[in-house]
């Protein structure tokens, strides 16, 4: 694996852009905000500028999400459609991980030369012959302005437009700007972006309150499992197929379940463990940072621990999937933390 930094400039990969006549907007598996918002604010710059841009997504994806997305057309990917192969131009964002990319893995590798990744994270493959990577960005939308005003692209604002899509992914990769990625300039452009007309009050509803009654459910049900290891450092639930069953509720009733615990003073993370079918285990990790002074303890970089097993992230927010039972899957991170 080739070093995961960037080999190519804005003014290169729009360029490159600009070359195109048929382009697939993708990002990793069951996109998050950050990832659906990318692509929202790509596919819409675009598309102003007259370029033909398609999402290709791999699901699932969130219905708070899906509410987001308004009028802009939504591909997916599933065992009879995949992106179109008279595409000359692919762009992966908020991801380059061969592992978040599985199903359409074989039709990436035929098209390498002509992929870009844009993306936050600190670890990736090699996926595409251009790359842009910014692990210092609070989100792969805040590195997506400079390219998207190098095209001429409008940062339009209002409902369904490139300036809320770019907000959807700072403001859901930042918790709402709560996390420490939320600095200087996550700041300033949040505020260049309500002044263009984003109604964060709007957003805020429609995907962190608009939960269904199945999701307090499947809640109570994680509550009940909560475990507190390392001395009270550490919370870790765990959701098993049964829990899904009796409850009624499905993968999308996960979203932010893993950070209620991080509500204790003494956690500075908290682990979910999430059994959804046999013989898979999807585990999330949550950590809180330093803070100066602070006297509760130093920060966890959970990117370390979800590298481990395969996973990735960032140092406060990651995520791994592990080929066995939730039981199996309980040990081996009791052994990693250990």
């Amino acid at each position: 694996m080739s070093e995961y930094a960037s080999n190519s400039t804005v003014q290169q990969i729009a360029q490159r852009i600009r070359a195109a006549t048929k382009i697939v907007l993708t990002a990793h598996t069951k996109p998050d905000g950050d990832a659906l918002g990318a692509v929202l604010a790509l596919q819409r710059g675009l598309t102003g500028i007259g370029q033909n841009a398609e999402i290709w997504l791999m699901g699932p994806l969130e219905a708070n999400l899906q509410t987001v997305a308004a009028q802009t057309p939504l591909h997916f990917v599933d065992e009879d459609k995949s992106p179109p192969d008279d595409c000359d131009l692919v762009i992966v964002a908020d991801t380059g991980a061969w592992s978040q990319l599985g199903p359409i893995e074989p039709w990436l590798r035929a098209r390498f030369d002509d992929v870009i990744v844009v993306d936050h994270h600190v670890h990736g493959d090699d996926v595409g012959a251009m790359r842009l990577i910014d692990s210092n960005a609070a989100s792969t939308t805040q590195m997506l302005v400079a390219l998207l005003e190098e095209l001429g692209c409008e940062l339009t604002g209002g409902v369904g437009s490139v300036a809320e899509a770019l907000f959807v992914g700072l403001a859901t990769d930042t918790g709402w700007f709560k996390y420490e990625s939320a600095g200087a300039q996550a700041m300033h452009l949040a505020a260049r972006l309500l002044e263009l007309g984003v109604d964060k009050t709007r957003l805020y509803q429609l995907i962190e309150e608009s939960f269904r009654p199945q999701r307090l459910a499947l809640q109570a049900r994680a509550m009940a499992s909560l475990e507190f290891v390392n001395d009270g450092a550490v919370a870790i639930m765990v959701i098993r197929e049964e829990d899904f069953q009796q409850t009624g509720a499905t993968v999308d009733d996960l979203s932010n379940l893993v950070n209620v615990p991080m509500q204790v003073g003494s956690v500075r993370a908290s682990i979910l463990l999430v059994q959804h079918e046999p013989k898979r285990t999807k585990i999330s990790f949550r950590s809180k940072p330093s803070t100066s002074g602070s006297a509760q303890g130093n920060s966890i970089d959970v990117n370390e621990l979800a590298h481990r097993f395969g996973g990735g992230g960032h140092i406060h927010a990651a995520g791994a999937r592990i080929e066995d039972d939730v039981d199996a899957a309980r040990q081996a991170v009791l052994a990693a933390l250990a």
